[in-house]
């Protein structure tokens, strides 16, 4: 039981190498890293139950750099209304919102489906060429996959 947490992270790292998956790359480490210096069994329960809001910040911080840097402004805003593509792109950009919503939930109620995610993730990115959004909206995509099979079944 001692070496099978390495064994894993060192499978995700080669497969993560493979893909040339920066962020997998990144995370590994860093929790081999927490692992090997012994700060694991404070560490990682920290970084369960607040890395999720921190992912989220971060995110949130990204999309919303343009605006603070004046690359978006109002006049952005007013055109975003005028054109179909754009009342797409907003509707689009609402549900991916929810499904994160949902994916939070999923993940904080059952944190072992990250291991399924992140594999989907790195078999999508490995052999169809895919990007890496994150296991967040595939836990979104896989919470509202669930509810749905639970309101037909």
């Amino acid at each position: 039981m001692g070496y099978e947490p390495f064994l894993f992270l060192g499978l995700l790292l080669v497969i993560a190498l493979m893909a040339k998956n920066q962020s997998l790359i990144i995370a590994v480490i860093l929790l081999l890293i927490l692992k090997i210096s012994g700060l694991d069994s404070k560490g990682f329960s920290f970084i369960q139950s607040k890395g999720i809001n921190w992912g989220v910040t971060v995110i949130t911080i990204a999309v919303l750099a343009p605006i603070a840097s004046g690359e978006i402004g109002f006049k952005d805003l007013s055109g975003a209304f005028k054109s179909p593509y754009a009342w797409i792109a907003l509707i689009s950009g609402i549900l991916v919102a929810l499904l994160a919503k949902g994916g939070v939930t999923l993940l904080s109620q059952d944190p072992h489906i990250t291991t399924a995610l992140v594999l989907g993730t790195i078999l999508a990115v490995s052999l169809f060429k895919g990007v890496a959004v994150g296991p967040l909206i595939g836990a979104g995509i896989a919470y509202t996959a669930m509810k749905l099979y639970e309101f037909i079944r």
